[in-house]
Parts: C-alpha cells; sequence; structure tokens
C-alpha cells in the first residue's frame, strides 16, 4: 500500500485546488486520475474558461490580470458586487441554494481568483464573448469580464504544472473503487491501476471526481427518462463513482439530484466531448433566434435573459421536445453577432433564400406550422424599441406566447438560417453535504466523517434548477480550497 497524508481523487479543477491547498498545509499529496494523461482534467478541460467572482471595481480585476491604465480607465467593466452575485445565484436557483455554501463560494470567490493566480494560473480581458462597443466605449456585460487564458484546458495545465512542482503525485489510468473505511474513519482508498487492483492509505481523503453526467442508467433513475439521450458535453469518465463511494459508508446526500446543467448543443455532436474540439458545438447565440421544434413551434422565451443566465436550463428544455431535436432560426440582420462556432465545419445548418425555402429544407418540421409561427412572431415584434445587443433591449413581443422578452427581431432579411440543436448534458446538480468551513462531509446525522473531504460537481446544495453562467470552475476553486486546507489541517492535528 502506498501512504500519503492526502489523497484526492480526480484531477480537474476542483481536485488540483485541493491538492495545492492540502500540500501548502505540508501535507504529502497523491491524485488518482482515472483517465490517461491525454484525457486528463475531468470536465474542466471543456470548460469555456469564463469566472464568476465577486468584484466591483477594475483595480480588483488589476489584481487577477494585468490590465493597463489607460485601458482600465476607458472601458465600463461592469461589476459584479457581492450584493449582484447574491440576487443573480438565488435569483437563478428559485432561492434555494444552500445560504451558508453560497455565503462561501460567493465571499471566497475574489480571494480564490487572486491565489489562483498566485499559482501560476493567468486570466486575460473576455473581449470576445462578453463585450461590445457602445457608444465609442468598450463595454462588458453578463458580470464576468475575465476568462482563463487557454479555457479550461489551459487552466488544468498550469495548476498541472505547479502541482508537479511541488511535489505532488499524480497516478493516471488508475479509477477509485472504494474507501477504505473502518467504520469510524477514513483510513484512505481502494482502485485500480490499468485495471489492476491497488491501495492507497491516507490519513484524508478529498472526493472531487465530478458528478455522474456520464452514466446514462444514473441520469435516467435521477434525471428522468429521456436523459439517457443527452449528449455528454465533456469527460466520459464522471460517472458518479466518487458519490456510489460515500453512500456506500454513510454519506449524506444533498440538493438537487433531479437538476443538472444541460446547454442547446450541435445536434450531431459526438457522444462526448472532445477537447481539441469543445468548443465547436456551442450553439449560445439563441437569444438573437426563434427557436422551433419538430411541431414547428416556438417553446421557450429565447430572450428572458442573457444566455448566461439561461444557457443552463434551455437545454432540458430542447430535450422535452419531440425528437430530442430544435432549430435556432436567424436572418441576415443577426448574422454579424453569431458566435463564432455557428461558422465551423461540423455544423447542422439549413438555409434559404426565403422561408418558404427553409421551410422545405428543415428536416423532420411541419413547414406549413413553422412559416404560420414567424408570420405570428414577425407581426408581434415591438419595433418601435431600439435593438441593442449589449442590454437587455426590452425589444419584444407582444400577443404571442412565449412571449420573447428581449432581442426580438422582425424575420425579413434574407438568407435565413437554421441550426440544429439537441441537449448537451455538463454536470448534475446532486451532491453530498458538507461542512461549509471545512470541506468535510456529513453523515446521515450531519456529523462529520473523519477522513473524508469534498469538493467541486460533488458538493450538493449549490445549483437548483438552473446555473449562471461562470460559476462551476469559481466554485471549484473556492471549495477545492476550502476542502485541502480541511484535510490538510487535520492531517496536522
Amino acid at each position: 500500500m502506498k501512504v500519503y497524508d492526502v489523497v484526492v481523487v480526480g484531477k480537474g479543477n476542483a481536485a488540483l485546488c485541493a491538492a495545492l491547498s492540502a500540500r501548502d498545509k505540508g501535507a504529502t499529496v497523491a491524485m488518482l486520475e482515472a483517465a490517461a494523461v491525454d484525457e486528463s482534467g475531468g470536465n474542466s478541460r471543456f470548460a469555456g474558461g469564463v469566472m464568476r467572482f465577486a468584484y466591483s471595481k477594475v483595480e480588483e480585476l488589476q489584481q487577477i490580470t494585468e490590465i493597463p491604465e489607460d485601458e482600465a480607465k476607458n472601458t465600463d467593466w461592469d461589476s459584479n458586487t457581492i450584493d449582484e452575485f447574491y440576487d443573480d445565484l438565488y435569483r437563478v436557483t428559485a432561492f434555494r441554494t444552500d445560504p451558508n455554501l453560497s455565503e462561501a463560494l460567493i465571499t471566497q470567490s475574489h480571494a480564490g481568483m487572486v491565489w489562483l493566480r498566485s499559482q501560476g494560473a493567468s486570466f486575460v480581458p473576455n473581449y470576445g464573448a462578453q463585450s461590445a462597443i457602445v457608444n465609442g466605449k468598450r463595454k462588458f456585460f453578463g458580470r464576468f469580464p475575465l476568462t482563463v487564458n487557454g479555457g479550461g484546458a489551459g487552466l488544468v495545465e498550469d495548476l498541472t504544472k505547479t502541482a508537479g512542482k511541488k511535489g505532488i503525485e499524480i497516478f493516471y489510468e488508475t479509477r477509485a473503487i472504494s474507501l477504505i473505511y473502518d467504520g469510524v474513519k477514513v483510513q484512505g482508498v481502494r482502485a485500480k491501476q490499468k485495471g489492476v487492483p491497488v491501495e492507497f492509505g491516507a490519513k484524508a481523503v478529498v472526493l472531487a471526481c465530478g458528478g455522474f453526467e456520464a452514466n446514462p442508467e444514473w441520469r435516467t433513475r435521477y434525471l428522468g427518462p429521456g436523459w439517457e439521450l443527452a449528449k455528454v458535453r465533456g469527460t466520459r469518465h464522471n460517472l458518479g463513482e466518487g458519490l456510489k463511494m460515500a453512500l456506500e459508508i454513510g454519506a449524506c446526500p444533498y440538493g438537487n439530484w433531479s437538476g443538472r446543467h444541460a446547454v442547446s448543443w450541435e445536434r450531431h455532436a459526438p457522444e462526448f466531448g472532445i477537447v481539441e474540439k469543445s468548443h465547436d458545438p456551442y450553439r449560445h447565440s439563441y437569444p438573437l433566434s426563434i427557436m422551433i421544434n419538430a411541431e414547428g413551434k416556438r417553446f421557450v422565451d429565447e430572450g428572458q435573459d442573457f444566455y448566461n443566465y439561461t444557457y443552463a436550463k434551455y437545454g432540458a428544455e430542447v430535450l422535452r421536445q419531440s425528437g430530442q431535436y430544435a432549430y435556432q432560426v436567424f436572418d441576415a440582420k443577426t448574422k454579424p453577432l453569431l458566435k463564432k462556432e455557428y461558422s465551423g465545419r461540423e455544423v447542422t445548418r439549413f438555409t434559404g433564400n426565403t422561408l418558404e425555402e427553409l421551410a422545405a429544407k428543415l428536416e423532420g418540421v411541419d413547414g406549413q406550422q413553422f412559416l404560420k409561427t414567424v408570420r405570428e412572431y414577425n407581426a408581434a415584434v415591438k419595433t418601435d424599441v431600439p435593438f441593442s445587443h449589449a442590454v437587455r433591449d426590452g425589444r419584444c413581443t407582444v400577443g404571442i406566447e412565449p412571449v420573447k422578452s428581449n432581442w426580438a427581431n422582425v424575420l425579413d432579411t434574407p438568407p435565413f438560417e437554421a441550426y440544429g440543436v439537441t441537449c448537451g448534458i455538463t454536470f448534475t446538480f446532486g451532491g453530498l453535504r458538507i461542512d461549509h468551513e471545512t470541506g468535510q462531509v456529513l453523515d446521515l446525522g450531519y456529523q462529520g466523517i473523519p477522513g473524508l473531504y469534498a469538493a467541486g460537481e460533488m458538493v450538493g446544495g449549490i445549483f437548483y434548477f438552473n446555473y449562471p453562467a461562470g460559476t462551476g470552475l469559481v466554485s471549484g476553486t473556492v471549495f477545492g480550497r476550502i476542502a485541502g486546507n480541511g484535510a490538510g489541517d487535520a492531517v496536522k492535528r
């Protein structure tokens, strides 16, 4: 048996943050990664890299990345104050988010970003996705003006390099199977290393190996019928085994176990994500579209809010449609505003010089009802309200259901385009109940399980029904640090 002070199961952002924090406490640390080196990094490798953290002024951004003074002064950097962060998180989770966990997440988010920078991560302004020129001045919107340099894959790479420099051992192709538990304290992990049983002794174990989004049987069991048909945006290795190990020894389940982060995704994308093409299947420009199902009807308010507040729940709405697909329809006026993924090679796209020509090409769609829907939609647009994609412009529809609350444009300028989408699941919301100050996993009596900690997707109670974009990596950072520090302190005791 190999013996360490702390064993971390997983190797995504949360796991790396836990490992680095425990190592900085003086603990010897090993990480167990189910994937081979080239697939390692969990869902973090597939993340776009935007980070939602609390800040109120540009000087707080300059603690995280270099921003020249002239650029700092001549840009509207938006804000995400602690109160604004609370408002957004509570609103999108229908006020169900755990108050202690959300307080830890929000109040420690900025410090977590500064700490990430100290651990070798680098950040850049999020110009491409969340800013626009308004009246001659650069303006950010959506409350996350920074993104990781190189996206989630860049973050994992940077933290992995730092882990190596600090002497953290990483065991690849080593899938954790069960916890070594004597009924009182967790004492290590049983695993299979390239199919061979191995054991790792530890004074503390941190579970940070994701949810069950890649497990079709668990998705159907907990999320409901039809969810086995969803595409998986990220890694194929998040099968729920960490949750299973913890529940087997009496850990307390917590949170929205029927909830998930699921988005509109390229209709014919592969079963699992491909790191090198992780952004290609994104279809996040739908607020500028009308979304049409197989019956030729709209089924959501596409312009309810900026995509970063609705994208994580609208994937489920697509999955509920006949055939688990829909089409995002645009005309030439909004084509220049579409995100770059729409112009890629592996895109399900249909084009027509007239709406009738487009209707005839849409696979599996009732063409006559589609044309009726478009006519009714066009007649309902309040064209007297100015259009602006950089703000919630209030350019809405009147007299139709569902309403479109913002960014409603008459579809009248050819060529017309339709993009086929399905549902892509990112991660699941159900997890374990933890102590918000130490990251220790609690048992069914809400008492701490000695030697067991959790972080990342495995923490239940934060997200319900929906999710504000950019919070996942920050949550992994905050609770990874908390769990790593908690485990490191326990080892010293």
